[in-house]
């Protein structure tokens, strides 16, 4: 596991601790994210871009937010009697799309925070 040692002339330890903590988290979240693409079939320069495996994961949580709505529609059009698998299906694709939204503002917020950086 990785450990960062940030210090410096007037660095605040405990921001800068907190702010080491949010960087290893965010390491691990991307090698999960990583990981996760490696395994859905994803080759190995697409899993090193870290845009194209955000694209990657975009595409799946869009690809289930469809299937929800196909079976949510079947259910409502009277095609299909599964209301249970309907509603998982939709409670799964809202759970996914949350977790997309985390992913992008840890990142976005990590940005930030590395923007403010004094030099």
């Amino acid at each position: 596991m990785n450990e960062f040692a940030i210090s410096g002339p007037g660095a605040d330890a405990g921001g800068l601790a907190a702010m080491g903590r949010d960087v290893l988290r965010l390491q691990q979240d991307a090698d999960q994210i990583t990981a996760s693409a490696n395994a859905g079939g994803v080759d190995g320069h697409a899993a090193v871009n870290g845009a194209a495996g955000f694209g990657e994961m975009l595409r799946r949580v869009d690809a289930q937010d469809h299937e929800a709505q196909t079976r949510v529609e079947a259910v409502e059009r009277g095609e299909s009697d599964d209301l249970v698998g309907a509603m998982l299906s939709s409670q799964q694709a809202g759970l996914s799309f949350q977790m997309l939204m985390q992913v992008r503002n840890k990142v976005m917020g990590a940005v930030d925070d590395l923007v403010k950086l004094p030099l």
